[in-house]
């Protein structure tokens, strides 16, 4: 065997690997053409006269391209797009419709100085974090040796090499220009439903290359998620536009229907007379389809109708239209196997011009002359149409909506196209069908359901477009940040705009009653394990907000559906805030969890406390007691109290509690790392009061209370640990608020490792330091906002600080 033969040369770049980053060779001709001994002399020659290379092979391959031009074979500048120092990349990337390699040629990599870095960070950091075992998918129609061991693994035969790709060769149309604004509407209804558009919108967004809009139609619920969620994560070149689907309901509740999507099933009817009449194209897209391709693909198909056709559909992948898949089975008229509406290509301009109101509601009532109702909702009465006017359809390639349905005949498509594009769950059972290639498209929608949703925040180059909302006010702020500040982190975490999900899980609202209280909070992984406890000592409203990443999200979503304690709860509400950034935004989650509080008043706690069992109605009889409300403000004082075990019988009463604070199996909160924390609470007039009693703000004062919905948000620039709680209570007393302890009330934190926040201010001096100017900067805004009565929070400022 040859072995491999070196020349020695002079390199003054630190990087081992090859710098001419992205390169097609035809060793063929190369070895006629004698590379070796070409390379080799040229090398030479040039190190007579310089010391050694700078940018190793690719300064040598330079040098031969330069005596041998003829040898080059120059490529797309987006197929090398270079992140150096000095690029000049940008003059590539803003005029590309597609960047295809991203190489971060500069010894800094991710952390190079660029216009656009965040871009490219985001794409890199998408494969970074990227779990790869998604990755282990079959190459349909192309029959090759599987990996040792898998055919004993899956306990099947290989498919041998009887197959081959016989995928059609048709022409495909242009693709629209590049920033032509792609047309999508999707009904989407209730909590399930939206978190299904979530994922159906990251594959999109993730291949799409356009600017967007899209076209929702919702119930109030979807309205208020999608429309929190679409606000914060401030995706560049998408617009959204809600249509309530209360105004639509009217047009089609006559239609009886058996399928599991109700009347929001049958909404897709209506688009062309509920959306713009403005509005001449428009891709329709079920919650359930997952995207494999660039929408604008997609799109481009309204180019093959003719002039008569007004509806693009792909034939339905299963028997269901010919009606023998069991004894008795009635589908409703449809032109051969019928077509299946997930993906839907419509030429709305022309379907006006039809009449196509009157067209459908004609053939419908028709139709449910024979028949009871329809079973697959929309998809019946568009085939009952088609049936009758068949010119209306333009049939569409079927790799633009497999079928992953219960009787799915999908494999004849998927086995032989070269490139699968929309992924369609359209059965009931969803991830959970029954297919013979069940886990290639379970790991497509997963790998789009765990993706964090931030790195999508991706500009299209070359497009203008109006920035989302508050995007410019942002970057600038960011811009005047200085990376060499050791508050950097602090400052840049109070300036991140968290991707925001609320009502994650089904929620139904408590009925409205004048006393009522909701408990406040906020979490974080690590802290799941307390929300079954937290359920059994709160039978009142909650509004929690959780601190996850989206794989964490799904994870938080499977605990509370095997847990029959969570699950049981309709009225406890759980907003997801996507992380980002390496600090806790605290009192970012406390202002969201508190913003979707339904009360009129809330208990603001924290996720690690307990309450006493008989709190809720304590609260509620105390509120009225008090006469709280536009009579008197006030802050009604909960008591807090620690055990240091993590097993102990839980006080039924205030007795019992004080029994055990005497035998120390108990302590006032943070009695011995703290005390400042909660002393002007009182303690040991708390023993013998049997009235609610006042007490007087002072400074590092952090009690646990009860307020008004409309009481003033917390601080967001505290971030991490430190402070957060007793911002917001030296507000609640600049506002006046009367501070009253509850003399039955108590709540007990249970012990829990420190977080990593508070390991951070404990041994970090620079943390500390921190912490101490944000303090400062508070104190500034609230002398500007409250005057000369500020004045006494500068002892705040001015006391040792906590080492807790």
């Amino acid at each position: 065997m040859a072995q491999p033969q070196e020349l020695v040369v002079p390199g003054g770049h630190s990087n081992l690997s090859p710098l001419a980053g992205v390169i097609l060779l035809r060793l063929d001709r190369l070895r006629q053409a004698g590379w070796e001994q070409m390379w080799k002399l040229t090398a030479r020659r040039v190190l007579l006269s310089l010391p050694a290379t700078s940018l190793a092979d690719q300064d040598i391959f330079n040098a031969v391209i330069k005596e041998h031009p003829g040898l080059v074979r120059p490529l797309p500048c987006v197929w090398n797009v270079q992140l150096s120092d000095h690029t000049l990349a940008e003059r590539c990337y803003s005029e590309a419709a597609d960047l295809k390699v991203i190489h971060w040629n500069s010894p800094k990599k991710l952390r190079v100085k660029n216009k656009h870095a965040d871009f490219f960070r985001n794409l890199y950091l998408t494969f970074l974090g990227y779990d790869g075992k998604l990755l282990r998918r079959e190459l349909f129609g192309c029959p090759s040796q599987p990996p040792p061991g898998a055919e004993q693994l899956r306990g099947e035969p290989s498919a041998g090499s009887g197959g081959h790709n016989r995928s059609a060769c048709a022409p495909q149309p242009p693709l629209p220009p590049k920033c032509e604004v792609l047309h999508v509407a999707i009904v989407c209804a209730g909590h399930n439903s939206s978190r299904d558009v979530v994922t159906l919108m990251k594959s999109l967004l993730f291949y799409r290359k356009n600017p967007l809009h899209l076209h929702l139609v919702t119930d109030a619920v979807a309205r208020s998620i999608l429309g929190t969620l679409f606000r914060t994560w401030m995706v560049p070149s998408i617009l959204v536009s809600f249509y309530d689907a209360e105004e639509l309901k009217p047009q089609i509740s006559w239609i009886p229907n058996k399928h599991y999507s109700g009347l929001y099933g049958l909404m897709k009817l209506v688009l062309p007379l509920a959306l713009p009449p403005s509005l001449a194209r428009v891709i329709v897209l079920d919650t359930d389809v997952t995207f494999a391709s660039d929408i604008a693909e997609l799109w481009a198909l309204f180019a093959h109708f003719s002039d008569k056709q007004v509806i693009g559909l792909v034939e339905n992948q299963s028997d269901w239209y010919l009606g023998n898949l069991w004894k008795n089975h009635r589908p409703w008229p449809a032109l051969g196997r019928g077509f299946n509406t997930g993906v839907i290509l419509l030429r709305l301009d022309r379907l006006r011009q039809a009449g196509w109101e009157q067209m459908w509601k004609l053939t419908a009532r028709r139709v449910l002359l024979s028949l009871p109702a329809t079973s697959l909702a929309d998809q019946d009465i568009f085939n009952a149409v088609i049936k009758e006017h068949p010119g209306l359809v333009r049939p569409l390639p079927c790799v633009w909506n497999v079928q992953l349905s219960d009787h799915t005949l999908a494999e004849r498509c998927y086995s032989e196209a070269a490139d699968l594009k929309v992924i369609h769950w359209n059965s009931p059972k969803k991830l959970r069908v029954k297919n013979k290639h069940a886990d290639f498209f379970r790991n497509l929608y997963l790998t789009f359901l765990g993706y964090d949703g931030k790195l999508l925040r991706r500009e299209l180059f070359g497009c203008p477009s109006q920035p989302p909302p508050g995007a410019e006010q942002l970057q600038q702020a960011l811009a005047q940040l200085d990376e060499e500040d050791r508050c950097f982190e602090f400052r840049q975490q109070q300036l991140t705009v968290h991707r925001v999900h609320i009502t994650f899980l089904p929620h139904q609202p408590p009925p409205p009653r004048p006393r009522d209280v909701t408990l406040v909070a906020q979490l974080s992984m690590d802290r799941l394990q307390m929300l079954e406890a937290l359920c059994r000592h709160w039978p009142g409203p909650m509004s929690l907000a959780l601190y996850l990443t989206d794989a964490e999200a799904q994870q938080f979503l499977h605990f509370v559906e095997a847990s029959p304690v969570l699950s049981a709860r309709q009225d406890v509400a759980y907003h997801v805030v996507y992380r980002d950034g390496p600090l806790y935004p605290v009192n970012q989650l406390r202002n969201v969890a508190l913003a979707q509080a339904l009360t009129p008043y809330v208990f603001l706690s924290d996720i690690d406390f307990l309450p006493a069992h008989s709190l809720y109605d304590y609260l509620r009889a105390s509120i009225e007691q008090l006469e709280l409300g536009s009579r008197r403000k006030a802050a009604l004082v909960v008591p807090a109290f620690e055990t240091p075990r993590y097993r102990f019988s839980f006080p039924s009463s205030k007795a019992e509690l004080l029994d055990l604070l005497d035998t120390g199996a108990l302590y006032t909160f943070r009695y011995h790392e703290w005390p400042r924390g909660h002393a002007p609470t009182d303690y040991a007039r708390w023993r013998e009061a049997q009235a609610p009693y006042r007490v007087q703000w002072a400074a590092d004062y952090e009690p646990y209370v009860v307020v008004p919905r409309d009481c003033p948000r917390y601080d967001p620039r505290f971030v991490g640990f430190g402070w957060n709680k007793v911002a917001h209570i030296m507000e609640l007393d600049a506002q006046e608020y009367e501070l009253l302890v509850l003399p039955e009330a108590f709540t007990i934190h249970l012990p829990h490792a420190p977080s990593l926040d508070l390991s951070r201010f404990r041994s970090s001096p620079d943390y500390r330091a921190c912490l101490q100017a944000l303090k400062e900067e508070f104190h500034q805004d609230l002398s500007r906002s409250y005057g000369a009565s500020a004045l006494k929070y500068l002892t705040a400022l001015q006391q040792p600080q906590s080492l807790a």
